[in-house]
Order: structure tokens, then sequence, then C-alpha cells
């Protein structure tokens, strides 16, 4: 058992994210590449307003926006995912006549030829703008073609079957020419996105800790089984729910030992929560024979001095984030499967 105080914990700590995790999380986040290119974007669709290709004339004349970021770009301004795109794909092959996207611009009608529908599905892998994807620049495709056009235009169709969220989301095209309802439009959306992920980058920010610790165990226990969140008999509800830790080690000889991760550089109640629970899993593991850890880190965590207690003192062994600390928490683990 390695019990720990606050003082000692707080002496080994980081505090702040790890270079290499902040690194993973940008390049993971294609968020602050979007916000860092929207000026380029606005000043490329203020330059398109000659006919409704003219974006294509624009996109191909300047190296700054990659045509997946281009097309990224309208995809988080429609808010359309890539299981909604695939589920277009299906749909538009059957209610429009010969492919054709047929839609009105500046009281003319157009139409596309949407060469792709007939082809693979429209999933965010095919169109390159996937996660990590949108950091390689990619140049249009006919997919990519296909799906810009129906983003820009698709809100302006006269066809009388096209599906009701096209018309009401992809309208981005009748602002082309409107600087000012486009340039609000744009940084309006931005705005709300940037809020709306603000809680989905910490919480990506917690899954790669968690990835992160359980690649530092794997290295040093290679024959151990860290895939599992669950152990055989603990549960909640009377056993109608299995109780789900953040990575659950398993040794060679079947020995279980349950490790918590947090990391949090600003304040939040996850730390309060876990230390809450500390007690009850503290016991119920015990109980069966099994063990409990806790890797704590952050300046925001370190703050709540009176949960950090609470843990270490329902602990069999809590580190830090560091990888000496990483490396103690490997060693108790093997202690238990020897």
């Amino acid at each position: 058992m390695m019990r720990r105080s606050v003082t000692d914990l707080k002496a080994n700590a980081l505090n702040f994210w790890p270079t290499e995790l902040a690194h993973r999380e940008r390049h993971s986040s294609v968020i602050p590449k979007l916000i860092e290119s929207q000026d380029k974007f606005i000043s490329l669709l203020h330059c398109a307003d000659k006919s409704p290709t003219a974006w294509r004339v624009a996109l191909d004349a300047t190296a700054a926006l990659p045509g997946n970021l281009f097309l990224k770009h309208l995809a988080v301004l429609t808010d359309i995912s890539g299981e909604r795109l695939q589920r277009f794909h299906a749909e538009l092959g059957q209610v429009l006549g010969s492919n054709l996207l047929r839609f009105s611009w500046r009281e003319q009608t157009y139409q596309h030829q949407m060469e792709s529908l007939a082809g693979r599905p429209w999933t965010n892998q095919r169109l390159r703008i996937h996660g990590s994807g949108v950091h390689d620049p990619a140049s249009l495709t006919p997919a990519m073609i296909d799906v810009a056009m129906l983003m820009l235009f698709g809100g302006s169709s006269v066809d009388p079957e096209i599906p009701e969220e096209i018309l009401h989301k992809c309208a981005i095209g009748s602002m082309l020419g409107n600087k000012r309802a486009l340039n609000k439009f744009v940084r309006q959306r931005y705005i709300w996105v940037s809020r709306i992920t603000g809680g989905a980058t910490a919480n990506s920010m917690g899954h790669l800790a968690q990835t992160y610790v359980r690649e530092q165990l794997q290295q040093a226990l290679p024959t151990w089984n860290l895939a599992g969140k669950t152990i055989p008999g603990i549960s909640h509800n009377q056993g109608r729910t299995d109780m789900a830790f953040d990575i659950v080690a398993t040794s060679p000889e079947g020995r279980h030992c349950a490790v918590e991760v947090s990391f949090q550089v600003t304040t939040n109640s996850t730390i309060e929560r876990k230390a809450g629970q500390a007690q009850a899993r503290y016991k119920m593991l015990h109980d069966r024979g099994h063990y409990i850890a806790y890797v704590i880190d952050g300046a925001g965590n370190l703050e709540r001095s009176s949960a950090i207690s609470s843990l270490c003192q329902y602990s069999d062994c809590t580190v830090t984030f560091r990888d000496s600390e990483l490396g103690q928490l490997a060693r108790f683990l093997t202690s238990l499967g020897s």
C-alpha cells in the first residue's frame, strides 16, 4: 500500500498538461484550426459571388485553404454530421431525378450533377473531414464538391422531395454577395461552436489522460491486461449494473486493480464526485480481494485539498502524472501480481 499526503502529492505534481498531451489534443481537435482559418474562409466566399461555382475557382487559386478544410467549415456551419451525410447520400439518390441538384440562386435556376451519389456513401473519412484528417491538406474530389454544393445551395433546392433538414440548414450560398450577413453568420456560429465545445475539449483531454496512463503502464507491464473497465462481481444496484472504472489493470494471475485518473487544470466538480465515491468503492473492492489506485494531478484538482485527502485515505496507491510517479504505480501493481 502506498498512502500519500496532500502535501506530498502537491510537491510531485505537474499541475499543468504535459507537452505531449497538449500536442495530442491540438492534433485531435479541429476547432482551433477552424477558428484560426475562419477569416480566410470568409474572404474566399466574399470573392465567390459571381456564380454558384465561383467558390471552386477561388479555392483553386489559393493555397491557404485546402479543399477538405473548406468543406469542414461548411459541415460545422451547417451542423451536419457524418452520420447525417450518409443518410442524405441514400435519400438523395432516390429523390433527385438523374442525380441533379436543382436550386434557385439570384432568381435563376441552376443545376449541379451529383456524380458521387452513384458511388460509396459520404463518410467523414471519404471526405477527409474526420478528426485528424483535416490536419492533412487534401484537394477537392467529386464527392467533396457534391457535398459542398449541397451544403451551400441545398436550402434553395426546387425539388419538392428534398429532405426538410437540408432546406433548413444548407443556406450559406444564399448569403454570397452579402458580406455583412455572411460575416455575421459565420462569426456568430463560431462563437456558439466555441462555447459548446469547451466541455467537449475538457472531456477529450480527460480521455487523453487516461490513454496516456494506460500506455505508460502497458509499457511497464507488457503481460498485463489494461483494456478493461469493469471487474467481475463489482456492480451497482444489487448487481444490475457493472461498476465502471477509468482503467482496470489485471495481472496474468487474475488480480484486479481499478485505476481512476483525474487531471484538471481548472476547477471542476469531477474530483469531488470521485472523493464522494472513494470510501464505498474502496470497501467494496477490498471485500472482494481487489485494489484501487488514483492518478491525480492538475492545479484545479490540487486546490481541493479535502477531496484529495479523501482519495488518498481510501486508496491503495496514489500518484501524480509524472513519469517517475507512474513508474511507482507500475511497481505497486507488479507487487500485486507476484
